[in-house]
């Protein structure tokens, strides 16, 4: 008996030391308010575990290249925060980052759905934990929706029907909705999404997934809606200078009365709203015969610890410091958006880190369904394939049918990259 306890607490010894008084680097990228709060964050971190952590931040500029180089050369951090798409990118197999769920004795991964961590990992290795998690929903002027006697659509098609009662009860200045350059594309995608049940490109295969009937479809739509003036023509909202919404007068008027937008950009669109006009974060419209609700759900970015770091143990008590440990998302608070960790979210909450109306809008991001997005999507040569045929096929100047050809023709030479 004496021999088994000695042998149990010599095990714990070993385990604990593996753990302790280690000496980690952190790496990651933001502004001003995001590098005082990990600072902090990691200085009562590591008060807690008995570690040291040299924090190493940057601006977003650069910070890619930095990272590249680092993972390439074998000397990046212990702990780094990495943007999502460029998991596949570090750790396209899953082994170029160390694999967290051999860490779950350590870091408490049940803060996490399965969508978010199947979003943070390759090929089934958990590379990146989410930090935060953000969609794309649409949001609607429920009073300029009122003026023109409609509620606010829950269907595709009643936001077309929309489109000519506004004109005719408003006036030709009037807009149902908005979508033009990324946010035209990404209106693109979730409605041939919804159509054919299938993300865009397949996360598993690397391989796109629809067949060219079926994005000449989901190209085709955008005439749909110019057509019945449910959205401004692309050319025009280039020659009025492509204003961003939140700087659009006519958003804050109220003549825009609609858009697809991130569930994290609520107070920065809401901000700019004159008196009297009120916006809802409404869900997902839905189509007749729709294979799924398509929610563009992604991690914003990811904690990773290298796979390199000689103490994965004491980087993983640093990690889920930060993410669950009251100490640690109390010094984040929400710094990096709306915490995707179900303990951060709550304690900021009861603390009013973070409003109601954030909670409710990412709730309908989490609890939507929808295949998962492959990272490509988010890599500016998928973007310009999508948005600059897009917008060649909104000025006239190919057809849907061509629009689709070089769109698959542009996105297949970028997989070739990840394959």
């Amino acid at each position: 008996m004496k021999k088994t306890v000695l042998t149990a607490a010599l095990a714990a010894s070993t385990i604990a030391g593996a753990a302790q008084a280690a000496e980690l680097r952190m790496s990651w990228w933001g502004g001003n308010s995001r590098h005082e709060a990990t600072q902090a964050a990691l200085e009562v971190c590591g008060a807690k575990h008995g570690h040291v952590i040299k924090p190493e931040f940057t601006g977003w500029s650069g910070h890619y290249e930095k990272l590249t180089t680092q993972i390439a050369g074998g000397t990046e951090a212990d702990i780094m925060q990495v943007n999502w798409p460029w998991l596949s990118i570090y750790s396209a197999d899953g082994t170029g980052l160390a694999d967290l769920n051999t860490l779950s004795d350590i870091i408490d991964l049940s803060s996490w759905d399965a969508d978010q961590i199947e979003a943070g990992s390759m090929v089934g290795k958990l590379n990146g934990l989410p930090i935060s998690t953000t969609g794309r929903l649409f949001v609607f002027n429920k009073s300029t929706y009122a003026k023109a006697g409609l509620e606010v659509p829950n269907t595709w098609d009643e936001l077309v029907a929309a489109g000519p009662v506004f004109r005719e009860k408003l006036g030709e200045d009037y807009y149902p909705f908005e979508a033009a350059k990324l946010d035209a594309a990404l209106v693109m995608v979730i409605y041939g999404t919804q159509k054919t049940g299938k993300a865009l490109i397949d996360p598993e295969t690397n391989e796109l997934a629809w067949t060219k009937e079926e994005l000449t479809d989901a190209v085709s739509f955008y005439k749909t809606l110019v057509d019945n003036h449910v959205i401004i023509p692309w050319p025009d909202v280039a020659a009025a200078g492509n204003i961003k919404l939140h700087e659009n007068p006519n958003w804050a008027s109220g003549k825009i009365a609609g858009t697809y937008q991130w569930d994290s950009t609520y107070f920065k669109i809401t901000g700019p709203l004159e008196e009297g006009q009120e916006v809802v974060y409404h869900g997902l419209l839905s189509q007749d015969g729709q294979k799924t609700p398509g929610i563009y759900r992604k991690a914003s970015m990811v904690f990773s610890i290298s796979e390199n770091s000689p103490n994965k143990e004491a980087a993983a008590q640093i990690v889920n410091c930060l993410l669950n440990e009251e100490e640690g998302v109390a010094a984040l608070g929400s710094t990096r958006g709306v915490p995707a960790s179900k303990a951060a979210r709550e304690q900021l909450l009861a603390a009013d880190a973070i409003k109601a109306v954030q909670i409710e809008a990412q709730a309908k991001v989490i609890n939507a369904e929808g295949p998962a997005i492959h990272p490509m999507m988010e890599f500016p040569t998928v973007r310009s394939a999508l948005e600059d045929n897009l917008e060649l096929f909104a000025y006239g100047e190919i057809d849907a049918e061509t629009a689709a050809d070089d769109m698959i023709y542009a996105i297949n030479e970028a997989l070739e990259d990840v394959k």
